[in-house]
């Protein structure tokens, strides 16, 4: 589990998972907003993997270049994003175009008939 990991549980937990998830959380919510495509949202949670790893070398003396704690963070950040902006995108639909739209889950809607 120490290889998977990489660093201390708990630092991935506030930073990564916190702080990271935080961002990419808010930032695949933007996407959605603005009509953007679900790559986007991913992409996101690219570029916030970054930040964390270097936030975790540079505050808690991590491993600035390591692959799997790259892809570790990219991972979860990424998921993150594309979950809130499928939430906010259903929400979306259904609110913006009631007359069309009705909710069929958190994550879908269908045609009203």
């Amino acid at each position: 589990m120490g290889v998977f990991l990489g660093e201390d549980p708990l630092i991935l937990i506030i930073l990564t998972g916190m702080f990271g998830g935080s961002a990419a959380w808010m930032s695949g919510r933007a996407v959605a907003d603005t009509w953007r495509p679900a790559w986007m949202a991913a992409a996101s949670g690219l570029g916030l993997a970054l930040v964390t790893r270097f936030l975790t070398y540079g505050l808690f003396d991590g491993a600035l270049l390591s692959p799997v704690g790259y892809l570790r963070d990219a991972a979860l950040l990424a998921a993150l994003g594309l979950v809130a902006w499928r939430l906010r995108l259903a929400a979306k639909m259904v609110g913006q175009y009631p007359w069309l739209y009705q909710s069929s889950g958190p994550f879908s809607w269908k045609e009203r008939t």
